[in-house]
């Protein structure tokens, strides 16, 4: 019988004690094997590193002074060993057949080098009404396509290249945006995939003075398909 592929699970954390159990979780919970768990503490300052270290040794722990996710999410690719990787944010979770559901989308099509899935967003349960009022909550699944809702070969992540680190927001949107340049052979399947939460200390509400960084990223790609000629309209992912 042919074994499995081992996926590794790279999951960067700063400061995130609050969420970091949960997130670790759902990743153990995966009804798919073989699996590798790698955290990497991005300089954190609180529990974080106690948290991770409780679930020693179902997760490989790392440490790096503090380099923003891009750096963290780096660090774990340079001692994956599996031949699929994956990652999560440390304040998300995964629904527990995220990567049954991708593997086998990989199985039925053997050429395709990325598999997305569907994201639902939900207000973090410590959140007042008055706070969740502020932050808007879609109520229906969306495509993902972000590095969590993601399973790529490790040939195909590769072939694009590491996360750039100089972004304060917007990274995620720019690697996915580089592998489409790439001419990834990408799929989105239309099952949810991946849970995405909202608190006080997301990004996009602590670091919005660099917002303006994602009208860069969605022009710098704009320019670099210009030169390569492909605004033709055949970088879109294919639904399955």
């Amino acid at each position: 019988m042919r074994s499995k592929p081992l996926v590794s699970v790279i999951i960067p954390v700063y400061n995130g004690e609050k969420y970091l159990a949960e997130a670790i979780e759902s990743v153990l919970a995966q009804t798919y094997r073989p699996i590798e768990v790698i955290v990497v503490d991005d300089g954190s300052t609180d529990g974080s590193a106690d948290v991770a270290k409780g679930f020693v040794p179902f997760v490989q722990y790392c440490f790096q002074p503090n380099g923003g996710t891009g750096a963290a999410r780096n660090l774990g690719i340079d001692l994956a060993l599996g031949s699929f990787f994956a990652f999560l944010d440390a304040d998300d979770v995964w629904v527990k057949d995220k990567l049954t559901l991708q593997m086998a989308a990989f199985d039925a099509n053997p050429d395709v080098d990325v598999v997305f899935g569907h994201v639902k967003q939900f207000h973090s349960p410590e959140l007042d009404d008055s706070v969740k009022n502020r932050i808007r909550c879609p109520a229906e699944p969306m495509p993902g396509h972000l590095p969590s809702a993601m399973l790529i070969k490790r040939d195909a992540f590769f072939r694009v290249g590491l996360f750039e680190t100089h972004w304060q927001v917007g990274q995620d949107v720019s690697w996915v945006l580089h592998a489409m340049e790439q001419r990834l052979d990408m799929i989105m399947l239309p099952d949810l995939v991946y849970m995405r939460r909202l608190h006080r200390n997301n990004k996009g509400i602590t670091k919005r003075q660099f917002i303006t960084q994602r009208v860069q990223i969605l022009k710098a790609s704009l320019d670099r398909r210009r030169k390569m000629g492909l605004l033709d309209g055949h970088n879109s992912i294919s639904e399955s």
